[in-house]
């Protein structure tokens, strides 16, 4: 008997079966779930800096003193976070002093020093801080002078004078008339420049001093 059982008919052509599409390919990709943008809020704008303290008036039966005696030799009275200070043409500088100790009791002289202002006309501000014991009470004395100029000793007003005023002339270079041994106190007496000077680097040495005195060339 033939055999009944038909082979399937291959397909027209163009009609071939297509594979079935993998189901987790052909889904789109999932974009990445990304919280919502949170607004920032404007940043504060910083708080204005307090202002500092500035000087105050100084007024007192000294000053007023002062005043009526040199007029405007006094060219400041202030009193400047609790200290008070005196301003006067270096002309009159001796008799100032002389005044504060012989009659205002002012016997102590704490510590005399300077300040370097490189761009003023007059560069130097020497100062003086004075002490009385027997009022209890502290002053300033200050006086501005130019490159070069020179400054009456305080030596015989009072003798701690002595080593201030020689540290002030090896530091910046000012001299004072009267002093009895007027030389450097901290630095070799052949040194050249006054390392306190603004203009004087902060690594700045003597190298010739260095390699004459010392043997070695200098490491700055």
């Amino acid at each position: 008997m033939p055999d009944e059982t038909k082979s399937p008919s291959p397909p027209p052509p163009g009609d071939e079966q297509k594979p079935a599409a993998d189901p987790i390919a052909a889904k789109p990709p999932v974009a990445a779930q990304t919280p919502a943008a949170t607004a920032v809020p404007p940043k504060a704008a910083a708080p204005a800096k307090p202002a500092g303290p500035v000087p105050l008036p100084w007024d007192s039966p000294l000053v007023a003193k002062f005043k009526r005696q040199y007029g405007s030799g006094v060219c400041e009275a202030s009193t400047y976070l609790g200290q008070n200070y005196l301003v006067v043409d270096a002309s009159i500088i001796t008799e100032v002093l002389t005044i504060l100790r012989d009659q205002e009791q002012f016997d102590y002289c704490v510590d005399i020093t300077a300040v370097h202002y490189p761009k003023r006309e007059k560069q130097f501000d020497v100062l003086w801080i004075l002490y009385s014991f027997a009022r209890n009470e502290r002053m300033r004395v200050k006086i501005q002078i130019a490159d070069g100029d020179t400054v009456p000793s305080s030596f015989s007003l009072w003798p701690t004078a002595d080593w201030l005023e020689r540290e002030i002339y090896d530091m910046f270079g000012i001299r004072f008339d009267g002093h009895p041994n007027l030389k450097r106190i901290l630095l070799p007496d052949g040194w050249k420049g006054f390392p306190l000077r603004k203009d004087y680097s902060i690594i700045q040495q003597d190298q010739e001093w260095v390699k004459i005195n010392l043997g070695i060339e200098s490491g700055q």
